[in-house]
């Protein structure tokens, strides 16, 4: 088959010139990049060929090579994995808008960074890498199947790459980078170790380089072994430097900074496994574009089973990276057999209470360091709230909240807020909304702050849904301030207020259709007026996330309480009591719901006619 020139897709072109005319910063995580796809090509082709022999060509000795070729000015990355076809070629290196390189250029732009080469292995365009490094790359592959399958990628990163079939004579692949003037840097044999030292040590194939030794005037030349092989989780504790766990967690995490925390621990007995976990330090980039999905790498004696085994770990944990290596699992397990296998649930509950013992240790003893990824990451962990029944108290345990009674930017526990409750206080009150600050100026919190009690200010999406199917910590019920009947906090309206404000509330269920009743409150202490969800209605927060979130949710009617202390609810009924016709009284009470609307974070239905009614109140009192 002939040469053929291939365009990149648009969103490669935009990634290959960022790479190549701004990433310039740490590019050294180029062979990271080029090694981990290596030994991601042998695993492939050891785990697909437990029960295809014929794959193997009689090639078993894994190995990934470094050749540095000072003359040429080229560095070449050879493999002898699974290869790639013609077609894989074409598709996986240049033509395949991948969700990845959206992702990543998404999170450029809202990082604000260019120089960040980073976030490239995050998404899974760690190939392009190359780019920072070499003006020309090309790429010598095949699959298994003989010479005749051999195909060759050239690129510039320019705009175009060009595709041919080669023969070539073992299955694998080549990449060479053929270096720019000021990456030469990368063909000192030396730096290349110290780079396969820091970022690839861990990995379980042999990385080789050429070495050659001169002895009576005779050259002789043999492969070494550069990385230590040992996998860092199969290790003891006592054995791993923190930087060496660092640099473990980078590789397999793609992050530029160390983990939060690391959880290194063994199971022995009738089940028996290694697990090495890190708990990030932020919010991982992935998650702002990636499916919830969670998972940790999983072996079986160093052979890498699944990548991401969503069995061992569940979704509300999927911040979490990690290996676990299983002594007992057959090497061609499936999918399908995994989810029936026993030891899969074993192994789940460990590296659950692992993870969340872990998370209880660093917020007792490394606060500040828990309270910056809480801030991240507290969200997905709230999930387990719903997800997790035989976990949730403990999850619980470890949530951090703002509430009424605490300065801004501080948190305290559910176990705290209990602590604190005043004698006489059976629930745990929150608020659902947007952001703190607005929260805190809630007609909603009136009557807690005159009784003492507490609120909890909830605002990340989730906890509309959360913290409603968790139903009770420690006996103490969680109830919404802007849902329901709180009587326990504001107390009965005497039967004689109820009687004299009877009339004006019927006349206002009439006058406003758009309400589910009118009643009066003793919620509010300093405001006129609010507007609450039934017991088992929708609250206003939840009406606007479902809308944001393009979820079709009706305009839910809400009941619209009035306060019959407030001067202006007072001044509204002796108004009706003495001319119950008064155009004044629907314009008042249109206001009252409109104040009542502001308040509770949404927006009025009317606001010409709002501004009317205001500027018509306003000449009134002016005159």
């Amino acid at each position: 088959m002939s040469v053929d020139t291939l365009e990149f897709k648009a969103e490669l072109k935009q990634l290959l010139h960022l790479i190549t005319h701004s990433l310039y910063s740490e590019r050294e995580i180029f062979l990271r990049e080029l090694v981990s796809n290596a030994s991601d090509a042998i695993h492939k082709i050891r785990h697909g060929s437990i029960d295809k022999d014929e794959l193997l060509e009689g090639d078993r000795d894994w190995k990934i090579k470094i050749v540095p070729d000072a003359d040429a000015k080229t560095l070449t990355i050879s493999d002898n994995g699974v290869g790639m076809s013609r077609d894989d070629v074409v598709d996986q290196l240049g033509t395949i808008a991948k969700s990845g390189t959206k992702a990543f250029l998404a999170a450029i732009r809202v990082t604000k960074q260019a120089d960040t080469p980073g976030l490239i292995g995050q998404f899974g365009v760690g190939f392009y890498s190359a780019f920072m490094v070499a003006d020309t790359v090309t790429v010598r592959t095949r699959p298994a199947g003989g010479p005749h399958l051999g195909t060759t990628w050239k690129s510039d990163g320019q705009g175009t790459f060009t595709v041919e079939d080669a023969p070539k004579a073992t299955r694998g692949t080549d990449v060479v980078l053929h270096l720019k003037e000021d990456a030469r840097e990368f063909l000192d044999p030396y730096r290349l170790q110290q780079l396969v030292r820091k970022f690839s040590d861990f990995v379980e194939h042999p990385i080789v380089m050429d070495e050659t030794e001169e002895k009576d005037g005779v050259k002789t030349t043999k492969e070494v072994t550069i990385n230590n092989r040992k996998a860092v989780w199969l290790r003891s504790k006592s054995e791993v430097t923190q930087e060496e766990y660092a640099e473990f967690y980078k590789s397999i995490s793609h992050d530029t900074e160390p983990p939060a925390k690391t959880l290194h621990f063994a199971v022995e007995g009738k089940t028996e496994f290694k697990a090495l976990v890190f708990i990030p330090a932020h919010r991982p980039f992935t998650m702002d574009w990636e499916e919830p999905k969670g998972g940790l790498k999983l072996y079986a004696q160093r052979v890498l089973i699944m990548d991401r085994c969503e069995e061992v770990l569940p979704p509300y944990l999927r911040f979490v990276t990690g290996v676990v290596d299983a002594a007992d699992l057959p090497l061609n397990v499936s999918r399908e057999l995994l989810q029936r296998n026993p030891l899969l649930e074993t192994i789940r509950k460990n590296v659950i209470r692992n993870i969340l013992s872990g998370l209880e240790a660093m917020k007792n003893t490394e606060y500040e360091k828990y309270v910056a990824f809480h801030k991240g990451l507290g969200s997905v962990l709230k999930e387990g709230l719903a997800r997790d029944w035989s976990n949730r108290d403990k999850i619980a345990d470890l949530l951090l909240f703002e509430s009424a009674n605490t300065e801004p930017g501080t948190y305290i526990t559910l176990a705290d807020y209990v602590a604190k409750m005043p004698e006489g206080q059976s629930q745990i009150h929150y608020l659902t909304g947007e952001t703190a600050a607005q929260l805190r100026n809630s007609p909603y919190l009136e009557a807690f702050k005159a009784k003492g009690q507490d609120v909890l200010l909830l605002t990340d999406p989730i906890d509309e849904f959360a913290i409603p199917q968790y139903g009770e910590y420690k006996g103490k019920p969680l109830q919404a301030a802007d849902r329901g009947d709180l009587k326990e906090v504001g107390g009965e309206i005497p039967q004689e207020t109820t009687d004299r404000f009877a009339a004006l509330l019927t006349a206002l269920k009439a006058t406003l259709p758009e309400v589910a009743d009118v009643r009066l409150t003793k919620r509010l202490v300093d405001s006129a007026a609010c507007l609450v969800a039934d017991a088992g209605g929708m609250t206003a927060n939840l009406e606007r996330l479902m809308k944001k979130f393009g979820e079709a949710a009706a305009d839910s009617k809400r009941v619209l309480e009035l306060n019959p202390d407030h001067a202006t609810v007072a001044a509204l009924r002796e108004l009706f009591e003495s001319n119950p016709s008064d155009p004044r009284i629907e314009s008042g009470a249109r206001l009252l719901l409109d104040q009542a609307v502001i308040a509770e974070g949404s927006k009025i239905a009317d606001p010409a006619g709002f501004a009317k009614r205001i500027n018509e109140l306003l000449a009134a009192s002016l005159r």
